[in-house]
This record gives C-alpha cells, sequence and structure tokens, in this order.
C-alpha cells in the first residue's frame, strides 16, 4: 500500500472520506458539526498540522489517519477512517514505529470492528467513558499502547 502526507489539495478527499465512513460505519455516532464545518475544519485546521497521514488509491482516498502530541507529550491516533477492509495496520503501520509509547486512541464503546481492530493491533482499553467527554454525547473506550 502506499501512503504520504496528506497536502491541502487533499482536504476535500479527507474530509469526504470521513464523512461517509461517520455516516456508514458510526450511525449511533451522530456529527456533532454540519458538513460545511467539518470540510473547513479539515483544510483550515487538521491538514495543516503535517500530521496526517492518507492511502491514495488514484484520485481517491481510502485512508486517512491523524495523530498529534498533546500538552504532556504523549503520543495520539486523534483519526483513523477506512474506507473497505484491509488497510489498516499499514497505514497505523507507520505511526507504531515512530511515535513514542505509550500511544493513546478513543474509540465509541459502540463500535465494535474499531474495538476488535485496536485490539489486534495490541491496544488494550482502559478507561470507559460515558460520553461526557466528546461532542458526540456517545459512550466511549480510550485505549493504550505501551
Amino acid at each position: 500500500m502506499r501512503y504520504r502526507t496528506a497536502r491541502n489539495v487533499d482536504a476535500t478527499s479527507v474530509a469526504e472520506l470521513y464523512l461517509a465512513s461517520r455516516r456508514t460505519h458510526l450511525p449511533h455516532a451522530p456529527l456533532a458539526h454540519s458538513d460545511a464545518e467539518v470540510r473547513a475544519w479539515k483544510r483550515d485546521v487538521l491538514i495543516p498540522t503535517g500530521a496526517v497521514t492518507i492511502s491514495p488509491r488514484g484520485k481517491e482516498v481510502v485512508g486517512m489517519m491523524a495523530t498529534s502530541i498533546d500538552d504532556q507529550g504523549l503520543a495520539w491516533i486523534d483519526h483513523l477512517y477506512l474506507v473497505g477492509q484491509g488497510i489498516g495496520s499499514e497505514l497505523l503501520a507507520p505511526a507504531l514505529k515512530t511515535l513514542s509509547r505509550p500511544i493513546r486512541l478513543y474509540t465509541f464503546e459502540a463500535n465494535h470492528v474499531a474495538r476488535r481492530f485496536y485490539g489486534r493491533q495490541g491496544f488494550v482499553p482502559v478507561r470507559y467513558g460515558d460520553g461526557s467527554s466528546n461532542e458526540e454525547g456517545c459512550q466511549d473506550v480510550r485505549y493504550e499502547l505501551s
């Protein structure tokens, strides 16, 4: 699989992948922002960080991952959205090799596909939330990889 750092020209494709993936795979977690707000945030905030990796297939983006380092120096997987199966592990691999441990992420408790995927990658659940700390208000799980 080929992957690369997202550029400004990729912002629309990244936003469309995110929106389609959320609607298809996370119907239990309503979007907290309008499609226009999501598109603007991806374009104006997320992509310029330089911490977004994409998997392009032709002109289409079939996978995207965003990482960050918080104020305490902890590494996070902030977004991992895919079209189809079989590319998640490859898209995640470079981050697992370069980010310092522990690596943390959140996923919705009801997202059983993501929870199985992260478990196969070695992440373990360390905290369950009631949804009060996310915009969607949905129960979530924090995972860590040591």
